[in-house]
């Protein structure tokens, strides 16, 4: 495992995700909504995705985390835990995104548009995958019915998984690498 990870550097990130009573009926059906930005700028551009970014120097994770949302969304959340911990490898690129996933059910202030996001609630049951990251579709489900997770996604440009891990516990990333690589049978 030390010899997969030889030269690889990694660029630490923040994701959080607001949600409105989210929740499963007897059912199972998902109930609630959840507070996603169409991301107007930069990496991701065209995208519905969480709030957040790189952390700054000085800066906890968590600290990071919440200064983005407000940023970017115009609310404070005010109860944001981490739940999640996503590696993601790019073919030919030695830099690893490390994303750190916080949850919020609570926050002050009305969510708003910034110069980088335009935010909008969805329905939980009815999250538009086509337009986010081919990622979130494996590991959002677990986001939404409140499990921790871990996951790592191996990508060939921004539109393609070639391999992925995922599981219901935040592991370190050498234990994830260590599971069996799953090939997404479609994209």
């Amino acid at each position: 495992m030390a010899a997969r990870l030889a030269g690889v550097t990694h660029k630490r990130l923040t994701l959080l995700l607001v949600l409105d009573n989210v929740g499963a009926t007897a059912s199972g059906a998902c109930t609630g909504r959840v507070l996603l930005g169409l991301k107007k700028r930069g990496f991701g551009q065209g995208k519905l995705n969480g709030f957040g970014g790189k952390v700054e120097a000085g800066e906890t994770v968590a600290e990071a985390a919440a200064r983005e949302l407000e940023e970017e969304a115009g609310i404070k959340a005010t109860d944001a835990v981490k739940c999640g911990m996503l590696h993601f490898e790019f073919e030919d690129d030695p830099t690893w995104l490390e994303v750190h996933v916080f949850r919020a059910t609570q926050y002050t202030g009305n969510p708003s548009e910034s110069d980088e996001m335009r935010p909008e609630w969805f329905e939980a049951a009815q999250i538009p995958f086509e337009k986010m990251w081919l990622d979130d579709k494996y590991w959002f489900p677990l986001l939404l019915k409140g499990s921790d997770f871990s996951g790592y996604f191996l990508f060939r440009g921004h539109d393609s998984i070639l391999q992925y891990a995922l599981t219901e516990t935040i592991l370190p990333l050498e234990e994830l690498l260590a599971l069996a690589p799953t090939t997404p049978s479609s994209q």
